[in-house]
C-alpha cells in the first residue's frame, strides 16, 4: 500500500526553523516529482515547493523563496523541507505529494501541522 508519511511539524516561534520529512513507500520514489503543499485555515491548498525526480530542478513559491529549501534522498525514499526564518503566515498543514508526470499518478500524505504564533 502506497504511503507518504510526513513528520517534523510543530510549534515554533517567529524566526525559527523546522525541518519536515516525508517518507515514501510502496512505489518507485525515484520516478516521482515530489512536492510540498500547504493549507492554512480558510484558504485553498497552495504549492510551496517541488523537486524533480532526480533532484536536479527545484521550484519555490515566491512567498518562501530564500527561506525554504526542498531536497530529496532517493536512497532513503524521503523528501525534506527545510524551513528557516518562519513567519506567522507560514502557519498551515503541510502536505507531501508525489506525482509521476508520465501518467499523472499522484499520491498525498496525511499532513503535518506547522504553527508559528504571531
Amino acid at each position: 500500500q502506497v504511503q507518504l508519511v510526513e513528520s517534523g511539524g510543530g510549534l515554533v516561534q517567529p524566526g525559527g526553523s523546522l525541518r519536515l520529512s516525508c517518507a515514501a513507500s510502496a512505489f518507485t520514489f525515484s520516478l516521482y516529482r515530489m512536492s510540498w503543499y500547504r493549507q492554512a485555515p480558510g484558504k485553498e491548498r497552495e504549492l510551496v515547493a517541488f523537486i524533480s525526480s532526480g533532484g536536479v530542478s527545484t521550484h519555490y513559491a515566491d512567498s518562501v523563496k530564500g527561506r525554504f529549501t526542498i531536497s530529496r534522498d532517493n536512497a532513503k525514499n524521503t523528501v525534506y523541507l527545510q524551513m528557516n526564518s518562519l513567519k506567522p503566515e507560514d502557519t498551515a498543514v503541510y502536505y507531501c505529494n508525489a506525482e509521476w508526470l508520465v501518467s499523472s499518478r499522484s499520491y498525498w500524505g496525511q499532513g503535518t501541522q506547522v504553527t508559528v504564533p504571531s
